[in-house]
């Protein structure tokens, strides 16, 4: 006697876990990631804060490998802030007034002249709201040794996306569970959203990066004619 088996029959566990993420979202892999921490990072940071936080989280839940996954959004923060860093050094003082708001320059100058660590620890480690790109134009404007940031940014670095990918390995994958219809529901929407915010933080970079040219060729002019005035 013989028992017949549908072909079609499949382990409801492998759907699921098949749906849980959004097929794009997977697929950015651990280029994605790094390509997204480098813009997070830099003078062209994406309108959504925290972008490199969630899609680390949403990555490593997906079984993507935490080691790789935050090794490389560490090393695609660390080109970026290094860019930031130097674009202020740069730029100097003029470049923090004409990008960083003048309801907090003031601040972030006392904080990066007296306590240049921590205006780059700070800012690095802690999670939106708390801004990093005025921290880190300062401290190439005023002066922080680019051994000291790197140094101080990459710790800070280090330990928020150890942080990140470790509860994405402990708590990630119940949360995807519980919002796994969601996320279907809504993975036309997101991608669209994510692509509109991508574009839209490479132009305002690409503005930005024309304006800061103009004002160091504007600095530089000034510099020329006060000293032709003085000879």
């Amino acid at each position: 006697m013989t028992i017949l088996v549908p072909k079609t029959a499949q382990p409801p566990v492998l759907r699921t876990q098949h749906s849980l993420v959004p097929h794009w979202l997977t697929h950015l892999g651990a280029l994605g990631l790094f390509s997204v921490a480098v813009i997070d990072s830099s003078v062209i940071p994406l309108p959504l804060p925290g972008s490199t936080d969630l899609l680390l989280l949403w990555l490593v839940a997906h079984n993507g490998d935490p080691w790789l996954l935050a090794a490389m959004a560490i090393a695609g923060s660390l080109v970026g802030g290094y860019t930031t860093w130097h674009v202020g050094r740069r730029g100097g003082e003029a470049t923090l007034q004409r990008h960083v708001p003048a309801r907090i320059l003031k601040r972030v100058i006392v904080w990066v002249k007296h306590h240049p660590v921590l205006a780059v620890f700070l800012p690095a480690m802690l999670p939106p709201p708390i801004p990093l790109l005025p921290f880190a134009l300062a401290s190439g404007a005023l002066g922080v040794s680019r051994s000291r940031f790197l140094v101080v940014y990459g710790a800070a670095r280090t330990l928020r996306y150890s942080l990140i990918a470790w509860l994405g390995v402990v708590y990630g994958r119940r949360a995807l569970r519980l919002w796994s219809g969601t996320l279907q529901k809504w993975s036309a929407p997101l991608l669209w959203v994510f692509g509109g915010l991508l574009v839209t933080g490479v132009c305002l970079g690409i503005w930005k990066l024309r304006g800061l040219r103009k004002s160091a060729v504007a600095v530089n002019r000034t510099s020329r004619d006060k000293t032709a005035l003085a000879d």
